[in-house]
C-alpha cells in the first residue's frame, strides 16, 4: 500500500458534528469541520471529533452506503439486475468483475481510510482529558470500528478461515506510514488482530449512546460472529447468548417488523449497531434504497424463489413486494427493507440481535445441543411467524438454521459471506451464471489493480 493508496489515507479525517443520545443529531451538524492529518488530538473533543469523522467513513458507498450489502447478496442467491437497468453491479451478477472494477477499489480504499482513522485515535496521547473515561469510550468505539473494517476486508479479499486459515489475507496496516508497501498478513493474523482489537474494544467501552455508535454489547456481537465465521462454536455461543441475556436490546416483535424497517430513525429494540444517514448527510442516489426502490433506480430485485420460501403467514415477506417493474420485469419481487429514498435516509443495519439468535441457534447444535438450539431458533421464529415451530434434528436442523439466517438476513450482504463460509456451491442464482461452485475463484474478490501497481509486496488471488 505505498505512496497513493497511504496517501488518501493520510488525506485528514472526515466530517464531524456533535452526537446526541436520542437521535441521529451527530451527522446533522453544519457547516462541518474537520482535523489536518497532522494535528494532534491533545484533548477529549479532540478525540471524539475525530471518532465522529470515523463513523461518517462508514457511510460511503462503497462500504456500508450501498455495496458491501448490496454484492453479498448479488453474488449470491438473494438478487438480480432487472432487465431494466442503468448499469450498476452488471459485473457482479454476471461474475465478470476484474481488479480494476471500480466498486472494488472503492471498497478496499475506504475500508483502509476509517482504518487509518482508527489508527490515528487509538494511538492518540491526550495533554488535556476532562474525562478519562469519555476517551476510553471513544477509542473502544475506535477499536471496534477497526476491527469491523478488518473483518469486512478479510471475508471479501480472503479464503474463509474455515477453509485455510494459513490463507493470504489483507494487509494489517496499525501504524500510518507513506513509504510503507505491506505484504498481506494470513487470514488468521488477520482474524487475530479482529479479535484482539475487540477484546480492547470491550474493555475500554462503559457507555452506550445509540444505534449509531457501537457500544460494550455490540463490540460483543461482532466479536460473536467473528467467531462463528472463525468455527470457535464455544466463544460464539458464549458471547451471543450473553448479549441476547444482557444487552437490554429486544427482537422487534412480529406486529412491528415492518414498521421498524419503515422508520429511518435510531431504534431501542433489534439494532445493536447500524450506519446512520440523515436528510443532511447522505450519499444521495448512491444510497442503498435508491438500488431497489422503483422510485429510485429499482435496478435490483429479489430472486423469486427467495419471496416463495416466505410462508404467506410470515412476516417478511412483506418486506418484498410482488409488483411489476416499469419496461421490466412482470411480475417483479420488489426489495422494501431500504424505503426511505429522500429525506432522511435508511439506516444501515450492521448487527442485529436477531442475528444472535442465528448465532446462537447454529453454535449450540455444532456443539451437540439440538435442545437450545431449538430454543434459540424458535424463539426468533415466533416473532416472524408465529404459525411456526421447528422440531428437526441433525442435519435438518442445520439446515432449517441456515435456511432461517438466508430469510432474516436478506438483503444486508451476509449470504455469500454464509456460504463461502460453510463451503457451499452458490446454486440456483435467477441470472448471471446459475451456479458458482465453491471451488471459483471468483467467489472471493481481486485484489485491486490500483493497491497491486502501488505496492510490489502485495500478491493477487489466483484467477485474477
Amino acid at each position: 500500500m505505498k505512496k497513493r493508496y497511504l496517501n488518501i489515507l493520510l488525506a485528514g479525517l472526515l466530517t464531524t458534528g456533535m452526537l446526541s443520545s436520542c437521535d441521529k443529531d451527530f451527522l446533522d451538524q453544519s457547516p462541518y469541520t474537520g482535523i489536518n492529518s497532522g494535528e494532534a488530538l491533545l484533548t477529549d473533543n479532540d478525540v471524539l471529533t475525530a471518532l465522529y469523522a470515523t463513523y461518517s467513513g462508514l457511510q460511503s458507498s462503497d462500504l456500508y452506503g450501498r455495496t458491501i450489502p448490496v454484492i453479498g447478496d448479488l453474488l449470491a442467491d438473494n438478487t438480480f439486475v432487472s432487465t431494466y437497468n442503468a448499469g450498476r453491479y452488471l459485473e457482479f451478477e454476471g461474475y465478470f468483475f476484474t481488479r480494476n472494477t471500480g466498486n472494488i477499489s472503492g471498497l478496499w480504499s475506504d475500508a483502509y481510510t476509517v482504518i487509518a482513522r482508527t489508527n490515528n485515535i487509538v494511538d492518540s496521547e491526550q495533554t488535556t482529558v476532562t474525562d478519562q473515561a469519555n476517551v476510553d469510550q471513544y477509542k473502544g468505539e475506535a477499536y471496534a470500528i477497526r476491527a469491523l473494517m478488518y473483518f469486512e476486508l478479510v471475508r471479501h479479499f480472503a479464503d474463509p478461515y474455515t477453509e485455510n486459515p494459513n490463507a493470504a489475507g489483507v494487509p494489517i496496516v496499525l501504524k500510518t506510514d507513506k513509504d510503507s508497501e505491506p505484504a498481506r498478513n494470513s487470514v488468521a493474523e488477520v482474524y487475530a488482530q479482529i479479535q484482539a482489537d475487540l477484546d480492547k474494544a470491550i474493555g475500554l467501552m462503559t457507555k452506550t449512546s445509540n444505534s449509531g455508535r457501537f457500544s460494550q454489547a455490540a463490540a460483543k456481537a461482532l466479536k460473536a460472529k467473528v467467531s462463528l465465521n472463525m468455527g470457535d462454536y464455544e466463544q460464539a455461543l458464549m458471547l451471543a447468548d450473553d448479549v441476547i441475556s444482557n444487552s437490554g436490546v429486544p427482537l422487534v416483535s412480529y406486529q412491528n417488523l415492518v414498521s421498524y424497517w419503515a422508520s429511518p430513525r435510531p431504534s431501542n429494540v433489534e439494532t445493536l449497531f447500524e450506519v446512520i444517514s440523515t436528510e443532511t448527510d447522505n450519499m444521495g442516489t448512491n444510497e442503498l434504497g435508491y438500488i431497489y426502490h422503483q422510485g429510485g433506480y429499482g435496478d435490483i430485485l429479489a430472486n423469486p424463489e427467495l419471496y416463495d420460501s416466505y410462508a404467506s403467514t410470515d412476516a417478511r415477506k412483506n418486506l418484498i413486494i410482488k409488483g411489476k417493474r416499469n419496461r421490466g420485469e412482470n411480475p417483479a419481487y420488489i426489495v422494501n427493507k431500504y424505503s426511505n429514498i429522500s429525506g432522511d435516509r435508511d439506516d444501515k443495519k450492521v448487527l442485529r440481535i436477531s442475528e444472535m439468535y442465528l448465532i446462537a441457534a447454529e453454535a449450540a447444535y455444532r456443539l451437540g445441543d439440538e435442545v437450545s438450539a431449538l430454543t434459540y431458533l424458535n424463539t426468533l421464529v415466533a416473532e416472524r411467524d408465529p404459525s411456526m415451530v421447528y422440531v428437526s434434528t441433525g442435519e435438518q436442523l442445520l439446515q432449517d438454521i441456515i435456511t432461517e439466517r438466508r430469510k432474516e438476513m436478506a438483503f444486508e450482504g451476509e449470504r455469500l459471506h454464509t456460504l463461502n463460509r460453510l463451503q457451499r456451491d452458490i446454486v440456483a442464482r435467477p441470472d448471471g451464471p446459475a451456479e458458482i461452485p465453491f471451488s471459483s475463484d471468483k467467489r472471493i474478490l481481486p485484489i485491486p489493480q490500483t493497491e497491486i501497481d502501488a505496492n510490489e509486496n502485495i500478491e493477487q488471488n489466483p484467477g485474477y
